[in-house]
């Protein structure tokens, strides 16, 4: 009796919540009304020239911590000269720069001057300025060993390890390479290991902290290193230097309109003119930026023709 109860219980149930849901799944609410003939009118949101972000790219020239903080507040103050918004592009590596370069996917850059080399007899880079320090807008690439070390020369790295910048580099790739070319070896039997640290102050860093016996880098970054990071430098010391290059320089590329060129250049060749790019400036390690033509490059072109490179 028991059972045919809970039987007749459960079916109750059942029917009783099947009804239920039955019923609920039957009540709608009114649907909402949609007005078409109410529409509102969008309006063409397209950005003016003045608007479109100029977009400036920062290769490995130093470390990328410290790249950023000495370039952010050159660009914050580009932005408001020219009133157009500046948006910076970082890249580990001049190639990845060039690329963007040929592109078009940025605008301008700070690179190395292998990497403008390269760019403006393969797809027609435009110089806008380089950097000068007590006039001179040049620089050199620095052979540096441990200030402990025995070696005197170049000759003296023969299976040590090396450290290189990047492979576009001049100062911190082709200068050494040529030396190892002109004494007629490959990098793998001269050195017996070699790293790129695709910045000059690690390169320093490197050497100082013994990570590798040598080091080419270039002469502007270690001078601003002397007078800011003498913990570092303090432990290397030069054993050879290159002749003068023209200096990395700022460049544009091939499409970018006279206008926007014509700006920048203005804007980056009277930085010294004024008491908040003076002190920018002085952060950057130079004093001043300055026009110079492409011929000033011709030294890198040469040693690119030596190595047989063509523009690679």
């Amino acid at each position: 009796m028991s059972s045919k109860m809970n039987r007749y219980l459960t079916i109750l149930i059942f029917v009783l919540l099947f009804t239920f849901l039955v019923s609920g799944c039957g009540q709608t609410e009114n649907p909402p009304y949609i007005d078409f003939q109410d529409r509102e009118v969008i309006q063409n949101t397209k950005l003016t020239p003045e608007q479109i972000p100029l977009k400036i790219s920062l290769a490995s020239i130093t470390s990328t911590q410290n790249s950023v903080s000495y370039y952010e507040e050159l660009l914050d103050l580009l932005s408001e000269t020219i009133e157009r918004p500046v948006k910076l592009v970082q890249r580990n590596t001049y190639a990845e720069v060039n690329e963007l370069l040929r592109t078009g996917q940025i605008d301008v850059a700070f690179i190395c001057t292998n990497a403008y080399v390269t760019g403006h007899d393969q797809f027609g880079l435009e110089l806008i300025a380089a950097p000068a320090k007590d006039g001179q807008a040049s620089y050199r690439s620095y052979i540096i060993v441990r200030r402990d070390s025995e070696i005197k020369s170049f000759q003296d790295l023969k299976g040590q390890r090396f450290a290189f910048t990047d492979s576009m580099s001049t100062t911190g790739y082709l200068y050494p390479l040529s030396i190892v070319s002109e004494l007629n070896y490959s990098l793998e039997s001269f050195f017996s290991d070699h790293i790129f640290t695709f910045s000059h102050d690690n390169s320093v860093k490197a050497v100082s902290h013994g990570i590798v016996d040598g080091a080419a880098v270039e002469s502007m970054v270690f001078s601003h290193m002397v007078e800011n990071q003498p913990e570092i430098t303090n432990n290397v010391r030069i054993i050879k230097q290159s002749i003068d290059f023209a200096s990395p320089p700022i460049v544009a590329r091939a499409d970018l309109d006279d206008e926007t060129k014509n700006k920048i250049t203005d804007f980056i060749t009277t930085l010294d003119e004024t008491k908040k790019g003076q002190a920018i400036l002085a952060e950057m390690g130079i004093d001043e930026y300055k026009k110079v033509d492409d011929e000033a490059y011709d030294s890198v072109r040469t040693i690119g023709k030596v190595l047989s490179l063509d523009g690679e």
